[in-house]
């Protein structure tokens, strides 16, 4: 499963990094059969955030490490660098751009956006 990571550099600028998950089989939830199943990652807590059509914000870190999970609309997302990445359902981002300029996202053709960040620091 692919997936993005978004980090700020040693200069402050962010970036966006393709990453892969790795999956083992493993009897998750018995009796089901095996699935794939990943290594686990400690959160904390989460929140469901909505976006209204045209919202649209400037350059800034993301408060914490988490994970962004796109659950409906179309979201853009854009690096202090200029890298730009348009996201829809189903698109996850890790979001580590914690310090340094960060970066500026806004709603995409005319639609609300629904997601979920899921806390991991």
């Amino acid at each position: 499963m692919k997936y993005l990571r978004l980090y700020a550099d040693e200069n402050g600028g962010s970036h966006f990094e393709d990453m892969q998950a790795a999956f083992d089989m493993a009897v998750y939830a018995p009796p089901a059969p095996a699935f794939g199943v990943s290594v686990a990652v400690e959160a904390k807590r989460y929140v469901m955030v909505h976006f209204p059509a045209g919202w649209d914000s400037g350059l800034h870190p993301v408060p914490r490490r988490q994970l962004f999970v796109m659950l409906s609309g179309r979201f853009q997302g854009q690096t202090s660098g200029g890298a730009v990445l348009d996201l829809g359902p189903g698109d996850v981002v890790l979001m580590e751009d914690t310090t340094g300029r960060g970066h500026s996202a806004r709603t995409l053709d005319g639609t609300e956006v629904h997601a979920l960040m899921v806390h991991l620091e």
